[in-house]
């Protein structure tokens, strides 16, 4: 075989370890990790109405800011559940014309929504909360904190058991720690649990010392701890929504994998893109050593894709772009 002309590229396109099956006729497997994930989630979501309701009807009877920035932080909780199980949902659609690469990063969008469920709802209504406390010049009774005080009590033990279910979770299951909806059920319990026992510090201190600025500086507290998990949980969605590269040490071991070829010269470029929770995208640029013919250019490719696909199940689609290139760095 000729070696390709330095401005032409002969392509080789995704591995035939997948086959294309039509939309109607594909069966969107469901892992068991989602099964138990939308379990975490139901949960949390019925802790989060019980608790919100109970919240809200407390801080109304008490007019604790406290206590209803905690009734906002559940009520942004609830939708935010609502939101990951629709991800659940959709992510797993299986590949069509328009989306041949799948739905896998409908986990990560609706993971992004729930990020401002939480800085929206919960975040700002706190601080509104908060800020209008302080500015409040009004002898405020302490009637309805006792019931206030057991309705948050309630509210950590509700929050801690699901909390602990998805730590028991994500310790017990490989790869979970990658799971947006797992990940989120997880800084939503972990910041209720904080933001309630916030909520009973200001309320205490205020009934002691008779100082509204100390469940001012608590609502506040829950606020800026809301808006805190927001961005980190915002920004991570962000990240994978704009394309992220895959774990660095896939991205390594495929590079070790292609550069042990007989048969290649030198890998010129490596990409890799998170398609999903378990899908990833794989595109190199090989320079192919001289004197090898079309048919065989074909078995080295399916090989070398066979044997990306065999060592990362998660590598779905991979494609080689067989060039005529220098070794990066060279000349």
């Amino acid at each position: 075989m000729k070696r390709p002309e330095s401005d032409r590229t002969t392509r080789v396109t995704e591995s035939d370890h997948k086959t294309h099956v039509p939309e109607s006729d594909h069966k969107t497997h469901v892992p068991e990790s989602d099964h138990k994930t939308r379990v975490t989630v139901l949960v949390a979501l019925g802790a989060n109405l019980v608790i919100a309701a109970a919240k809200g009807v407390g801080g109304l009877l008490s007019g604790s800011p406290a206590l209803l920035s905690e009734a906002a932080h559940s009520v942004a909780d609830s939708v935010n559940e609502v939101f990951l199980l629709a991800a659940l949902r959709r992510s797993r659609r299986p590949p069509d014309a328009r989306h041949p690469f799948g739905y896998g990063k409908e986990r990560y969008f609706w993971s992004l929504l729930a990020a401002v469920g939480i800085f929206v709802v919960g975040g700002c209504f706190s601080f509104f909360q908060g800020f209008e406390a302080l500015g409040s010049h009004e002898q405020q009774s302490h009637d309805g904190y006792t019931v206030g005080l057991i309705v948050l009590g309630v509210a950590l033990l509700a929050e801690g058991a699901s909390l602990v279910r998805a730590l028991l979770q994500l310790r017990g299951e490989k790869g979970a720690a990658r799971d947006p909806a797992l990940r989120t059920v997880i800084a939503e319990d972990s910041t209720a649990v904080l933001g309630v026992v916030l909520a009973m510090a200001g309320m205490v201190l205020h009934m002691v010392t008779g100082d509204v600025v100390w469940e001012a500086s608590a609502s506040l507290g829950i606020g800026a701890l809301l808006v805190y998990v927001a961005f980190r949980l915002g920004k991570d969605a962000r990240d994978r929504l704009i394309g992220e590269s895959a774990d660095p040490g896939m991205r390594r071991g495929v590079e070790e994998l292609l550069t042990s070829q007989e048969e290649i010269d030198n890998v010129a470029a490596l990409f890799t893109m998170g398609l999903g929770l378990d899908s990833v995208l794989v595109a190199a640029r090989i320079d192919l050593a001289p004197g090898i013919d079309s048919e065989e250019v074909e078995r080295v490719a399916v090989r070398i894709k066979r044997a990306i696909a065999g060592s990362w199940p998660e590598a779905e689609h991979v494609f080689l772009d067989i060039t005529n290139a220098p070794p990066r760095g060279g000349v």
